[in-house]
């Protein structure tokens, strides 16, 4: 019988969350979950869910559909055993984009609605991370910002392919073409890679997947509201001199000042300095199997040492070897070599190379005008989320809202 994941009231890293309008008075379709579990009743380890949707479409059906995006990624994790991270976060994606396409193709209103998607896992320390669209994932370490998700846009793939060099991408008309995303009449290209250096291939990033959190090790996942006009050094300098909600808070209130254009949603957590492991409960009896090693070892060396006296001893009463013959020495005992009682960890599944062909074409997303004032802003002390969501607490760890979890509509 499988074993679901049991939810938690808090996480096991302390996290913050923030979602604004922005200032150019459009609704916010954004929407984000943050969610704790154990792997089960009997694996105590920890497990952190974030996901981060941002909605395409317009007319209130990119709302819709970054919630459904949102909903059915938690729902899928939370109803599984968290074994084979990659597929399960591949599984999840896929059924949220063929749940958008259903419901947008029963309504006319909401037709060729879609959104983008962000996902981080975190098993003990273990890192799985999806995306699809440009809802980015940043790592923050040792005083270092890496994108480590990859953006699905026109303009991305025109710099990969070196149609356009970084001083052209910045205002080009199709900055905001989407090349992959949930709600195509077609599974998306879920994308794995992890990029932890602009030196790695595709293969190498994939890789990574399951990499061990350092402690410090900071992640923000954000929708390009924030990107769009806050660069990676800003948010670099402000999670480094902040903590979590003020840091939160201040990317939030800078992205507006130089407009707010599009709807502000970050997640940002950091990992503590505790080892977490999959494997953490089969290790309980690895103490007394240390002592038993210890023992086996030292009683060796005890009867190596008693054959040495031994063969002194005799060989002190033994005649000398007749010449032209040969003295066979007596074999030395070694003490038994024992294996490591440490259980290594497993490598973590990877899906085979993706494949680069063309994804399905996307829709640009609505560009409003910027507006002196708007939308509502979740507040650093915590504000009730609606449809029975907790309430995001102003600091230490953190209630894992869910499903529900944006600032109300204005």
């Amino acid at each position: 019988m499988k074993s679901n994941m049991i939810r938690v009231e808090k996480s096991h890293y302390p996290v913050a969350a923030r979602s604004h309008a922005g200032m150019s008075g459009k609704n916010n379709e954004d929407r984000f979950a943050v969610t704790a579990f154990t792997l089960g009743k009997e694996k105590s380890t920890p497990v952190l869910l974030a996901v981060l949707a941002d909605g395409i479409g317009g007319h209130r059906a990119g709302e819709v559909a970054a919630e459904i995006a949102v909903n059915r990624i938690t729902q899928t994790v939370a109803d599984s055993s968290g074994q084979n991270p990659v597929a399960l976060l591949e599984e999840a994606i896929h059924r949220a984009s063929q749940e958008i396409f259903v419901t947008a193709e029963g309504d006319s209103e909401r037709k060729g609605m879609g959104a983008t998607c962000a996902v981080a896992l975190v098993i003990g320390s273990q890192l799985y991370a999806a995306s699809v669209g440009d809802s980015r994932i940043y790592l923050l370490r040792e005083g270092r910002i890496q994108q480590i998700s990859n953006d699905h846009t026109w303009i991305q793939e025109a710099l990969d392919l070196g149609l356009l060099d970084p001083e052209q991408a910045v205002g080009h008309p199709n900055a905001h073409v989407i090349r992959r995303f949930l709600g195509a009449p077609h599974p998306p290209e879920v994308d794995f890679r992890l990029r932890l250096s602009g030196r790695e291939n595709d293969r190498q990033s994939l890789s990574n997947q399951g990499m061990h959190l350092q402690p410090g090790d900071q992640l923000v996942l954000c929708s390009d509201g924030l990107t769009d006009l806050v660069s990676n050094s800003e948010i670099l300098d402000i999670c480094s001199q902040h903590p979590l909600e003020a840091a939160a808070d201040a990317l939030v209130e800078l992205a507006n000042t130089r407009g707010g254009h599009d709807n502000i949603t970050l997640i940002t957590f950091q990992a503590n300095g505790q080892a977490y492991s999959e494997e953490q409960p089969a290790r309980k009896g690895s103490p007394v199997l240390g002592l038993t090693c210890l023992g086996l070892v030292l009683l060796a060396l005890m009867v190596a040492g008693a054959v040495w006296g031994w063969n002194a001893l005799r060989g002190s009463r033994q005649p000398t070897p007749t010449p032209g013959l040969i003295a066979t020495p007596e074999a030395s005992v070694q003490p038994e070599i024992f294996e490591s009682d440490v259980t290594p960890q497993p490598l973590p599944t990877n899906p085979a190379p993706l494949d680069e062909t063309t994804p399905p074409a996307g829709v640009t997303p609505e560009a409003g005008a910027t507006l002196p004032s708007g939308g509502e802003t979740l507040p650093s002390g915590g504000a009730t989320l609606p449809d029975g969501g907790a309430t995001l607490p102003g600091g230490g760890a953190t209630l894992t809202p869910w499903p529900t979890n944006t600032a109300p509509a204005p």
